[in-house]
């Protein structure tokens, strides 16, 4: 996860952007923490893809929306290429990176039920020396808590979440996420939020590509041997959401790394999306019937009674295929005393499960995203994830005002 982020198939890595935080040595966590982004590799970038075009114009070309146009051609990039494949070629020149190059065209049917199936995590090792010293406040490494499977359906039990799909130099990836409310367009949200390392590589890379979010994934809870035959529509029940925007933290583009915990703080992002084919007009929202609300004003640590994290954990003993979620009072992670403090919670959960949402009753008293899970040791037993403060309201209110009235 990085520090759970997108992963090999099951397994977190030492700081695994997950939920893999680079401990403090203060803490005594294994010296070989791997960060697993909270996403999934294929191995194979090529598996499954269907260059259709999403909604083709009679010419057969892509109806690809004038500004995302003019944003390719600055960078020298064919639509008709891309959507052949020329998204495939990670060379430096290519991988667009700065906040504001975002793009992300549909390339429709790309997200078949064998390629989300087969999605798996990277491995990503961290050296002692990305385990700092302990900088800040840090509590107590907490006791594990074990994952408990949410039951099928997903939907009726946790309408929110789902899974966020994407394509990295590495392979085809897998985060979890969470369907949340949009100020600017109440109860009609298309917004949904994850990890930062889920839809940018950080300081070392750009925006990763192809990025989709599927709600509710396998909402009848299917065996991975039953999803071997599983129709789409059985997978992805309410639908493929493509990121028509994703926006993350600066902190995370300027400092975030594969491994250690770098830019683990400020690890959150929030992704608008539009539907790959016809919702009859419903937002994500209407379609799901549930968008949580995001508080900025989460009370400090010692304060929360309790979080619940939730997510589709990939790394061994889990497959990426069920949903769970662990319920923990927090403790407090400091990576650097310059940075703000993360919560940490105790969870036997793995990389896969990155970018899924934390719980917890807000300042009125109701449910509310106050996290999300960002980084966990190699061998699992905790979560940790950013308090989310004005850097993260920042995000969340920009992408809010970016889609007013739409």
């Amino acid at each position: 996860m990085r520090s759970i982020r997108p992963s090999s198939t099951a397994r977190r890595g030492g700081r695994t952007r997950r939920g893999t935080s680079p401990v403090l040595a203060a803490v005594a966590l294994a010296s070989a923490l791997a960060l697993t982004a909270t996403a999934c590799e294929s191995g194979n970038a090529d598996a499954g893809a269907d260059t259709s075009a999403t909604a083709a114009a009679d010419d057969g070309k892509l109806k690809i929306p004038d500004d995302i146009k003019d944003r390719l051609k600055e960078h020298g990039i064919d639509i008709d290429k891309w959507k052949d494949g020329a998204w495939k070629d990670w060379s430096k020149d290519d991988w667009l990176r700065e906040a504001n190059e975002f793009i992300n065209p549909i390339i429709e049917d790309l997200w078949d039920p064998d390629r989300m199936r087969e999605a798996e995590e990277p491995d990503q090792e961290v050296d002692d020396s990305d385990i700092s010293g302990d900088q800040g406040v840090t509590d107590p490494t907490p006791e594990p808590v074990q994952a408990q499977a949410v039951p099928p359906s997903y939907h009726a039990n946790a309408p929110t979440a789902g899974k966020v799909f994407f394509d990295s130099p590495e392979g085809t990836m897998v985060c979890s996420a969470t369907v949340v409310q949009d100020p600017a367009n109440p109860g009609k949200s298309n917004m949904v939020w994850t990890a930062g390392h889920c839809v940018h590589a950080g300081k070392k890379g750009g925006w990763y590509r192809n990025i989709a979010f599927v709600p509710s994934y396998n909402d009848a809870g299917k065996s991975a041997e039953e999803l071997e035959s599983a129709t789409k529509e059985e997978v992805a029940p309410y639908g493929v959401w493509w990121g028509d925007w994703a926006q993350t933290s600066d902190q995370w583009i300027e400092q975030g790394g594969s491994t250690g915990g770098d830019g683990a703080a400020y690890d959150f992002a929030v992704i608008h999306v539009t539907p790959e084919k016809g919702s009859g007009g419903k937002s994500l929202e209407e379609t799901v019937g549930s968008a949580l609300p995001v508080d900025f004003e989460a009370p400090a640590v010692p304060q929360v009674k309790d979080v619940t994290a939730i997510g589709y954990p990939a790394a061994p003993p889990y497959d990426g295929q069920a949903l769970y979620r662990c319920q923990d009072r927090p403790g407090r992670l400091s990576l650097d005393a310059s940075d703000p403090t993360m919560y940490r919670i105790g969870c036997s959960m793995t990389a896969g499960s990155s970018g899924g949402g934390w719980v917890a009753a807000g300042s009125d008293g109701k449910p509310a995203l106050v996290s999300n899970t960002s980084i966990g040791p190699v061998t699992s037993g905790w979560l940790a994830g950013p308090r989310l403060g004005d850097e993260a309201k920042g995000v969340y209110d920009a992408v809010s005002e970016k889609f007013a009235g739409q």
